[in-house]
């Protein structure tokens, strides 16, 4: 409106000056005065009202970490979104961070997106092959870049892990604003503990590499201030934002607020074993699994909670009070960038999508990383007192990660469903339903679609800014979220799996699995071997466990059809050596 009165004043000027007759001057004034009537009256319809979309991931969540799931985690604000939204069931990753989240911002494969290895474990016969960069690669398309070709705004906060150099950081794949950690994983604290090695972690804003962090940071804290910071430096300008919010927590080493753990103390004393079972049970109470379900076992090899001393028991339930205070503050944080989008009044028009990007982290680091107890002890003070500060160094183990996925086969770095089946849900009432569960078989690339859908974004094809692109894999979840269609995708959709060698393909409530040998597979548990296609029926056995694959050579047969389909679409290369997961 200002800008319409300033050309009123200026033209009124302009024809009193060259002569123009009081009449002529008159006439032209009530025409603007007519716009200015109304631009008055429509200002409000010129702001973009397009979605806001923000995406949250959580960082080796397990599915039974969130309250609403029988957890005794206390996550309100995660459970108040989920019972105002839909809860996705059924809803896969990949078995490790990293693809799963070139997966999330590519809308197609992982082998074809640049991580179809990670990047800190590429095999000799890898490297160099198309598909295995170690960043998210040129070859796609970015959301993020589409989503600023579109005119919104773009922010990061939080875990990137897909590229370590500037020419691979966000601000290279379209994020306006960034301040990310680059690598997988680091300590909550400002000391730049990385998973790894001597060095400080490497953490990038705008993606200029940074030599310190704040006295006062605290990773799930800080995420959330930064990126409510980047929404309210543009709020004015109406456009939408698009806001990548991915915390580091509860990925290990295991550290939190000394305030926050405290709020858990003593609720573990009772051990893994009586927490996986009360989780197990408030499961069936609240109908989520079968009343005659069974969960996967525990591992033979790992000490029962009575055969502990009494100084290991409080260590051990130590560890799982502060993973406990971790997904605490992803929840408190969470609420608290709920409520600045309320109080601006944007919440009732942002989208939002919430996953975790693998099972939970239950490994023996020891094991599965030559060095690691060396490491550990040369950088961390690991005593009671101590475990979860900035100079501490810890993670939780088996025991308490098969508490977070029961009744679910293994965890992180497996592809059974305890390693690819993890918690998602999208909420906004303005046009989904509240309060659904859905069982539709979705996949995290999927998300791309559904985002781009939403605000009207078109995918570029197969060309994007003069360079050949893939097109994207999933599809869009909108039409069934709306009601407008029952499904997403048709009884032919086939899902694909590999990493470390590592293999599945899952096509409706058929899965194979195949596993190598290796230290910290699971040869453990009777009836389960390696080095072979393992064949589910995941309707009857939705733990894996009974393995029909001499019974049923037939459907073992066609599953096996479907991987080699898979490895000719993707272009995965199975590694000749692996080593860790």
């Amino acid at each position: 409106m200002k800008i319409i009165l300033a050309r009123l004043v200026l033209l009124l000027f302009v024809l009193v000056m060259t002569g123009c007759s009081k009449e002529e001057a008159e006439k032209v004034s009530s025409v603007l005065a007519k716009e200015t009537v109304t631009s008055s009256e429509t200002e409000s319809d010129t702001k973009d009202k397009r979605p806001n979309v923000l995406l949250i991931v959580a960082d080796d969540l397990g599915f039974n970490d969130i309250s609403l799931h029988g957890s005794e985690i206390q996550t309100p604000n995660i459970d108040q979104l989920i019972k105002e939204g839909v809860f996705f069931s059924d809803f896969h990753v990949a078995p490790n961070c990293s693809p799963t989240r070139a997966m999330l911002l590519s809308g197609t494969d992982n082998h074809i997106a640049g991580l179809g290895n990670m990047a800190e474990s590429l095999a000799p016969n890898q490297l160099g092959r198309p598909g295995y960069e170690g960043h998210l690669n040129f070859n796609i398309a970015a959301l993020p870049e589409l989503f600023q070709d579109a005119g919104y705004h773009t922010y990061m906060t939080g875990k990137w892990h897909l590229g370590l150099t500037e020419e691979t950081s966000p601000t290279a794949r379209g994020f306006e604003k960034s301040f990310i950690l680059a690598q997988g994983g680091a300590g909550a604290f400002s000391n730049m503990l990385q998973l790894f090695g001597p060095n400080k972690a490497i953490y990038r804003e705008n993606g200029k590499k940074l030599e310190s962090l704040p006295e006062d940071f605290y990773s799930t804290q800080f995420y959330t201030d930064r990126m409510i910071e980047y929404i309210d430096e543009n709020k004015a300008d109406d456009k939408p934002f698009f806001s990548y919010l991915a915390y580091t927590s509860p990925h290990w080493p295991l550290q939190a607020l000394r305030e926050s753990i405290e709020k858990y103390s003593g609720v573990y004393d009772d051990g893994y074993e009586a927490l996986k079972q009360r989780r197990f049970q408030s499961l069936k109470d609240l109908g989520l699994i079968e009343e005659d379900a069974v969960a996967f076992p525990r591992f033979s090899d790992e000490a029962g909670w009575d055969t502990l001393s009494e100084e290991e028991k409080k260590y051990q339930a130590r560890l799982m009070e502060i993973y406990a205070a971790m997904v605490n503050d992803v929840d408190v944080y969470i609420g608290k960038l709920i409520e600045h989008l309320k109080a601006i009044g944007e919440y009732d028009n942002t989208f939002i999508f919430f996953l975790a990007d693998n099972g939970p982290e239950a490994h023996n680091l020891e094991e599965a990383w030559e060095g690691m107890s060396e490491y550990v002890a040369s950088c961390c003070d690991n005593s009671y007192e101590n475990i979860g500060s900035a100079n501490s160094y810890v993670w939780y183990g088996q025991n308490w990660g098969q508490a977070g996925n029961t009744p679910r086969r293994m965890y992180k770095g497996f592809t059974t469903q305890g390693g690819v089946q993890v918690p998602a849900f999208a909420h906004y009432p303005k046009s989904l339903p509240q309060g659904l569960r859905n069982n539709e078989i979705l996949h995290v690339m999927d998300v791309m679609p559904t985002l781009l859908e939403l605000a009207g974004i078109e995918h570029p094809g197969t060309n994007y800014r003069g360079r050949d692109v893939a097109e994207m894999k999933g599809e869009s979840m909108l039409s069934m979220l709306t009601g407008k269609s029952e499904r997403v995708h048709n009884e032919e959709y086939v899902i694909g799996w590999e990493l470390f060698s590592k293999r599945a393909v899952r096509k409706g409530d058929w899965k194979i699995v195949y596993e190598p040998f290796h230290k910290v597979l699971e040869p453990r548990v009777a009836g389960i071997q390696t080095d072979k296609w393992q064949l589910y029926n995941l309707a009857q056995d939705p733990i894996e466990l009974n393995d029909l694959s001499e019974t049923h050579s037939e459907k073992l047969a066609e599953m096996i059809a479907y991987w080699d389909q898979y490895v000719a679409d993707s272009g995965l290369v199975i590694p000749d050596s692996w080593e860790g997961y």
